[in-house]
């Protein structure tokens, strides 16, 4: 069935195509706002549809499950016959793929590409669509293994095999079948980014840098913030460097065009570091930077743009891993050079980080701030990030806004992490150890690695982490030792299950925030 897309013509003169019946004042309003493809498909049965998308990501894609109780959401779940695309994306994008059997796959596999790799932009806007039959949403077998094939490499379908029973014939029969008929998509026609806006008004921006043994570091990008064309109204710094080891005068040794606050840390852990920071905060919009960053002049008057332009709540900057500590802005400009134009998609992110990214204060103050059940361990930047896209936040990747992460050997909050993979007795006990210390085994992965998971996703969604778990760990390495990693699981099953009681301990502990 060929689709027919008609026109909505937009006050400003932008072309709308859809299909079904919009409400049409209302899709005027979205088509200023950060999307790109609009549905209303959660009342219309496609909510957590394709659920077997889990093979391929387990649970390190945010978007795997639709979330509740929201008016507005980032979701790729489209229903091809209640819709809205702007025109120009449309076009770019290359529309519905005619490989798929069904429309329906077609419109899963369109809203998937546009989200994960195409930079476009897809919402789930309640009451968008209100007319309409609710479908019975149900992607076949062959559109399942086309979806595989054309999304991902080769293992992902084979493992996909493997978990839906590598004894059925036909699931063997359709691997081959579409393995020898179709291939991985490799040339996108990434969205480009769209033009960006001057700031408008006097948005205020409060920085926040919590530090550890890095007093030089900060001090350098103290003086990388005061040089912004759009200069932070507040920087507040949280230092937990022992006061035996630290100079309180330091960051005082010049003036700044913004208001210094300096906090000495008494608590343990980044997660509460900046939940210290938040509570003083005053900008309109907080900015998360690590202490051990450089920031071109533009750093800030970027995040601001791209969150004006797009009219969103949250961004995560493009963060430039450095070969050493003392490379500079020129090893950063050649560094963005070689990336080429695959920098500049702009879309929704699928990850965050505490070291560059820019968050509406509004928001931030929603979710009180960091889980500090994740102080002494991994995880915290992900939680945070996740959190903010299930209460309706829109999170972008920003490539206008860039540092380089310096990444010095010592110093920084992972100073007390580092215990975590120490035995015996002088190991230091973890926060995350509450009442019951580490002795014999060394959980793995990270107690709070795996706390972020079953607190963010479903149990048969971490029972496929586990599985991939195990599987990378006899994949992964020369196979003369796969004996040797045979021999491992067992050990390392009791490591898992380790990790597991200490999550679980902090689940039933529940958010902390203090």
């Amino acid at each position: 069935m060929k689709l027919e897309l008609k026109e909505f013509i937009t006050t400003k003169g932008e072309v709308i195509l859809y299909n079904g019946h919009p409400d049409f004042a209302l899709l005027e309003k979205l088509s200023e706002g950060s999307g790109d493809i609009w549905h209303s498909s959660f009342e219309q049965g496609y909510k957590n549809a394709f659920p077997e998308l889990v093979y391929q990501t387990a649970v390190f894609f945010w978007y795997l499950n639709d979330f509740d109780g929201l008016s507005q959401c980032v979701s790729w779940r489209v229903n091809p016959h209640q819709f809205a695309v702007r025109k120009n994306v449309w076009e770019i994008t290359g529309g519905f793929d005619p490989d798929f059997k069904s429309i329906q796959a077609q419109a899963l596999d369109y809203g998937y590409r546009s989200l994960h790799y195409l930079g476009a932009i897809p919402l789930y806007v309640k009451g968008l669509f209100t007319t309409g039959d609710k479908e019975e949403v149900s992607v076949s077998p062959i559109d399942r293994h086309i979806f595989f094939r054309k999304n991902f490499k080769g293992v992902h379908s084979v493992y996909m095999v493997f978990r839906s029973g590598i004894w059925r014939l036909p699931e063997l029969y359709l691997f081959f079948k579409v393995r020898n008929h179709f291939s991985m998509r490799k040339n996108f026609n990434i969205l480009p980014p769209r033009e960006l806006n001057e700031i408008e008004g006097n948005p205020t921006v409060s920085y926040i840098i919590p530090t550890m043994l890095r007093q030089d570091f900060t001090l350098q990008l103290l003086v990388d913030l005061s040089k912004q064309k759009y200069p932070p109204s507040q920087v507040v710094i949280v230092d937990a460097t022992p006061e035996s080891e630290r100079d309180e005068n330091i960051y005082f040794s010049r003036s700044y065009p913004f208001e210094l606050v300096v906090q000495w840390q008494q608590t343990k852990g980044s997660c509460r570091a900046r939940n210290e920071a938040i509570a003083i905060c005053t900008g309109e919009y907080i900015v998360f930077g690590d202490d051990d960053i450089r920031v071109p002049d533009d750093f800030i008057q970027n995040h601001i743009r791209v969150l004006q332009t797009y009219s969103a709540g949250a961004c995560n900057g493009l963060d430039i891993r450095a070969d050493h500590q003392n490379q500079d802005f020129h090893d950063l400009s050649r560094k963005l050079f070689e990336m080429g134009t695959l920098r500049w998609k702009l879309g929704v992110t699928g990850n965050f980080s505490n070291a560059n990214s820019c968050v509406k204060r509004e928001y931030v103050t929603q979710l009180v701030g960091n889980d500090i059940n994740f102080d002494g361990g991994y995880g915290e930047d992900g939680d945070f990030g996740l959190s903010l896209a299930k209460i309706g936040v829109t999170v972008l990747f920003n490539p206008f806004s860039t540092n380089l992460h310096l990444k010095p050997p010592a110093g920084g909050y992972r100073w007390w992490g580092s215990e975590a993979g120490k035995m015996g007795t002088k190991r230091k006990a973890q926060p995350w150890e509450l009442d019951t210390p580490v002795r014999y085994i060394r959980p793995v992965p990270s107690p709070t690695v795996m706390y972020g998971v079953l607190k963010q996703f479903k149990p048969n969604q971490v029972r496929e982490y586990k599985y991939k778990n195990f599987l990378y760990f006899l994949m992964q390495g020369p196979k003369v030792t796969l004996p040797l990693r045979i021999l491992k699981l067992p050990y390392k099953n009791l490591q898992f299950n380790k990790s597991l009681f200490y999550s679980r301990k902090l689940l039933k502990l529940g958010i902390r925030h203090q």
